[in-house]
């Protein structure tokens, strides 16, 4: 039998019920990197305790003038060591560290001392990256992140779920069975596909626990839901959730629209009732990444709290 997710995931994504995340670094900005840095402990705690299920950070190794930002500009796993020592209870993920850049083993070692440190509140989210520049200047091979990223998942969970593990890799080394990976987590660690990561379907259903996708029109929620269920040969089935660029505007009452699937403007109202009727479609997170908002961040997350938050 297969052990229980643990309970930060079970909080995040649950059947029936849409939950909210923010991706970092929790504010609108219209810089290549964010000010003040260190402020994004004090935008985590408050969101933490207005009611955000999640904090997500991504994993931005360079500047590509092409896409223009860096994220949070930090690196991924020190943030979330970071922000784990100055909130209590809130999930912490990755949206996404990029696998076929790193080594499986270094973030299982990472992965697994941030969620021994936050106390289990660690979410696991990979992605293959999607900013092809890279690649050479991490001597990897863009053409085969595809399958490289399916390798990091199946090492990652060998590594951190079994004793003494043995594993035969083509593009990782190999384990003979007389090294062990310590800690172990108490529960499995939660893996999040973040993006398509060019994974077919089926995987998707099957291997990860939860998939975060972008750029989702809002018709085709339910059937992806849906062809997932279909699809699904494990135990439980994997959650479905999408990120979002999200401007709120000054006056709540105005109601939202959608640019391009993927930058929805509107009141905060206007917001909840967009993102219900996602919730009745079985949607189970949403991270929303409020960079395209310029009002002061302390203001937004209130009012996101006031009028979303408490609807769902």
């Amino acid at each position: 039998m297969n052990k229980p997710l643990s309970p930060t995931f079970s909080q995040v994504f649950q059947q029936n019920k849409l939950t909210f995340g923010l991706i970092a670094p929790f504010k609108g900005y219209d810089k290549h990197l964010p000010d003040e840095l260190t402020a994004i402990a004090d935008t985590a705690k408050l969101a933490e305790n207005l009611g955000f299920s999640a904090l997500w950070v991504r994993d931005v190794p360079f500047y590509d003038p092409n896409f223009g930002d860096v994220g949070q500009g930090l690196d991924p796993m020190v943030t979330l060591a970071f922000l784990s020592a100055k909130t209590d209870k809130i999930a912490l993920g990755t949206a996404g560290l990029i696998a076929p850049l790193r080594s499986p083993i270094h973030i299982a070692k990472s992965a697994v001392s941030v969620d021994k440190l936050s106390n289990g509140r660690f979410l696991l989210g990979l992605s293959s990256g999607d900013r092809p520049v890279e690649y050479p200047a991490f001597g990897a091979d863009f053409a085969e992140r595809a399958e490289a990223f399916r390798e990091s998942v199946e090492l990652i969970k060998t590594l951190t779920e079994q004793h003494f593990p043995k594993f035969n890799g083509k593009h990782y080394g190999n384990l003979t069975g007389n090294l062990d990976l310590l800690p172990k987590p108490d529960y499995p660690l939660p893996i999040v596909a973040i993006g398509r990561a060019r994974q077919e379907l089926e995987w998707l259903a099957n291997v990860p626990d939860a998939w975060i996708w972008h750029g989702v029109n809002p018709d085709d929620t339910a059937n992806i839901i849906k062809t997932l269920a279909d699809l699904r040969q494990k135990d439980t089935p994997t959650a479905f959730g999408y990120a979002q660029f999200v401007e709120v505007t000054d006056n709540p009452n105005e109601p939202a629209r959608l640019f391009n699937n993927n930058y929805l403007r509107g009141g905060a109202k206007g917001l909840a009732e967009f993102w219900a009727q996602e919730q009745e479609k079985g949607l189970s997170h949403l991270a929303l990444n409020l960079k395209p908002t310029n009002r002061p961040a302390d203001e937004v997350l209130q009012e996101l709290a006031e009028y979303v938050l408490t609807k769902f």
